[in-house]
């Protein structure tokens, strides 16, 4: 699914302005800029996001992010206080619009199989349209301090289990098989989507609301009597 050899990875529909990879001779990396309207903490997301994505955390300088953001080393701790806050934001950033909209799809009232099938393939847009987010969580997350990485996967876990209680209102209804635990098909589903950075390019024969189709479908074959 959406497979190809060679090419760079770009995530599709990433929000907020992007640092773009034309470094010049020297290792200088361009500023952005603030003529999108972007503010301070925006624009030092997206650059740390990028570096972060291409060269990795621990490879990263605070001076590179403030010189590709355009600001100074005084905003970069006025908004984030370190490097590693930055980290943390990065992604929990998305996973509180992953939540936002998990919790807009259960609370509407359509048959749990409908909310659950949404949910599911929402998870795979997000993901993809995300995807520099995703790659620095699995990269990069072990460089936070325990007492930030505990926020941060209680945060995951709040999700998983937000998703996981529609797959038990659904078995509860009879509407899904009880064969397999909810636990186990909650990890399978997202087994599938955490791997996304491995796999996914954005020229592949697939959209990414095409392959968020075919898991959500996959995921509802697993679940049905």
């Amino acid at each position: 699914m959406g497979r190809s050899s060679g090419g760079s990875r770009t995530a599709p529909g990433r929000a907020g302005p992007v640092v773009h990879d034309n470094r010049k001779a020297g290792g200088h990396v361009p500023r952005t800029t603030d003529t999108d309207g972007a503010t301070v903490p925006q624009r030092l997301l997206a650059a740390a996001t990028r570096l972060f994505a291409d060269q990795g955390y621990d490879r990263t300088s605070v001076q590179e992010i403030v010189e590709a953001a355009g600001v100074t080393k005084g905003a970069l701790y006025h908004y984030f206080g370190s490097k590693e806050d930055l980290l943390q934001e990065i992604y929990s950033r998305v996973l509180r619009l992953q939540q936002e909209r998990l919790d807009a799809f259960a609370a509407r009232d359509a048959p749990v199989e409908r909310r659950l099938r949404d949910a599911a393939a929402d998870v795979v847009v997000t993901t993809i349209e995300n995807l520099d987010d995703a790659v620095i969580f699995q990269r990069s997350m072990h460089h936070l301090s325990p007492a930030k990485n505990k926020r941060v996967r209680a945060e995951r876990r709040r999700y998983h289990e937000r998703f996981r209680a529609l797959i038990e209102e659904g078995q509860a209804a009879g509407v899904f098989s009880t064969r397999t635990p909810a636990d186990l098909v909650v990890d399978h589903h997202f087994g599938s989507v955490h791997h996304l950075p491995t796999w996914y390019r954005a020229t592949g024969t697939l959209t990414p609301t095409q392959i968020a189709d075919h898991l959500a479908d996959l995921l509802l074959r697993a679940l049905r009597p």
